[in-house]
């Protein structure tokens, strides 16, 4: 088993821009959270709309949504280089943007959803993530946002027993007191209720909050995970739906 990551000595940009950073999510919840964007948005008609997939890695999420959203613009937005350059062989749109800085490259309230696809977690601010978010929505434009979930049901367990959490991390070198073998950069982690405040602070409006199950479950305990996707509170990943207010 190998618990360690490549060696890093530029903090967290270096972490991303490396491309043995796994990038790409389990495809079950990239559908879920697709069918909830497309009931959202409905049929593209004579007026499509603009989806910007905030933090697409190489492309795989969005490129799973397309097909439920045909007729609609998806646009990958990435500030990693390498993900970029993976993203467009799967995307016709991918440019480059952050969350902080210089910002999003784009208008004011000139976009109709953001998919946020497991990317909070990693964030050092996500306040001023949301804030940049709710910036370039238009006022009622959906967010799309999914986490994994500090209060899954085995993490309910480990806690019990004394065990780091699945999801959560001491080191971006190395896996430490938990189980699973990738270091993938995360940061914060929530639980339903959590999130459901900290968006609503921030300036949206809660539709709903579903769950999904996590690929990484080892497969003796995959269908109790979907199981557990009928509670969110239980669930791997919470998925939120939320408008701008």
């Amino acid at each position: 088993m190998n618990t360690t990551a490549p060696s890093r000595h530029g903090g967290l940009r270096d972490f991303y821009e490396d491309p043995a950073v796994p990038v790409a999510s389990g495809t079950p919840r990239s559908l879920r959270q697709a069918r909830m964007l497309a009931t959202a948005l409905g049929t593209a008609g004579t007026a499509p709309r603009t989806v910007l997939d905030i933090g697409c890695g190489d492309g795989t999420a969005a490129a799973t949504a397309a097909p439920l959203l045909t007729g609609h613009r998806i646009v990958g937005v990435d500030w990693s280089q390498d993900a970029l350059q993976r993203a467009r062989a799967r995307l016709p749109y991918a440019i480059r943007g952050e969350l902080t800085g210089t910002g999003l490259p784009f208008q004011d309230g000139s976009v109709d959803a953001v998919l946020f696809s497991e990317v909070v977690e990693h964030l050092v601010d996500p306040d001023s993530a949301l804030d940049e978010i709710r910036r370039v929505l238009r006022p009622g434009g959906h967010l799309m946002l999914s986490t994994p979930n500090l209060a899954a049901w085995y993490n309910r367990a480990l806690l019990l027993a004394g065990v780091q959490p699945v999801f959560s991390e001491v080191s971006l070198r190395a896996i430490h007191g938990r189980p699973g073998r990738e270091v993938v950069g995360h940061l914060r982690l929530y639980t339903a209720r959590a999130l459901r405040e900290f968006v609503a602070a921030s300036g949206f409006e809660v539709v709903r909050l579903a769950g999904a199950p996590f690929h990484g479950v080892p497969r003796p305990l995959r269908a109790l995970d979907r199981l557990a996707c009928a509670r969110p509170s239980l669930a791997s990943i919470l998925l939120l739906h939320a408008r701008r207010t």
